[in-house]
């Protein structure tokens, strides 16, 4: 599985890392945001989530170092990965069952911080949620389902943080980009071992933890989840842990 572990390089003022071959990484705070560029052997990008309205900035500048951007596939659409979308001039695209929350008022995430312990609470409500992250309703152009290609990888549907909450899988040398799957990082954005988000931001938990199996029994050489850095090396037994 050669190419996936591609010496990270970075590029340009925006922060832009190459990851591995043809994949590049531009990760933002608050919250150790991933958002992920895939040439598509054209001169162009497809973007791999949006991130918060924060990052928008940095990806503009990043565009404006990889080339023109031909559609940004969102791995689910709570706010700080659809955040910066509304303002890219590129078609959405996301799976058919996370097009409704794309397009409404804050989603889900504003239905779960009753969950959350009180100090994280406020600052989602007051702060992160309306200031940072939220960019409004995405209009959705298409819709894409499990086995789709998206510039060279493979759609899959792991829902339970979200109910269309899609991976993307090259299964030619084992990348996997898993959105929010799975964090590496705590509820204040330190480095932790993969583990399933908190039950306050899943829509099902149970289903959380089946698709982080079904994501443990694939032939992975790294997995990069939506917030943090990745998993390396017995990838499946290190997610299969996470449970």
């Amino acid at each position: 599985m050669s190419g996936v572990l591609t010496p990270c390089l970075v590029r340009g003022g925006s922060g832009l890392e190459r990851v591995a071959a043809g994949v590049w990484r531009l990760c933002g705070n608050p919250g150790r945001i991933n958002v992920f560029f895939l040439e598509d052997g054209e001169g162009g990008v497809v973007q791999f989530d949006a991130g918060g309205r924060v990052l928008l900035p940095r990806i503009r500048a990043a565009l404006a170092e990889l080339g023109s951007l031909r559609r940004v596939v969102l791995g689910h659409a709570h706010t700080d990965h659809r955040g910066a979308a509304p303002y890219l001039e590129a078609p959405v695209v996301c799976h058919p069952d996370e097009a409704g929350d794309a397009g409404g008022p804050r989603g889900r995430y504003w239905n779960g911080l009753r969950g959350l312990p009180a100090p994280q609470r406020w600052l989602h409500r007051h702060v992160l949620q309306p200031r940072m992250y939220d960019g409004g309703p995405v209009r959705v152009a298409a819709t894409v389902c499990e086995g789709d290609l998206v510039a060279g990888f493979r759609v899959l549907h792991l829902p339970g943080h979200a109910p269309g909450l899609i991976a993307l899988i090259r299964d030619r040398d084992g990348l996997a980009l898993t959105s929010d799957a799975f964090y590496t990082v705590d509820a204040w954005w330190r480095d932790s071992a993969p583990q399933l988000p908190a039950d306050a931001w899943n829509w099902d938990t149970e289903q959380a933890r089946g698709s982080l199996l079904r994501l443990a029994e694939l032939d992975l050489s790294v997995a990069w989840p939506g917030h943090g850095g990745p998993v390396l090396g017995d990838v499946g037994r290190r997610l299969r842990e996470a449970l």
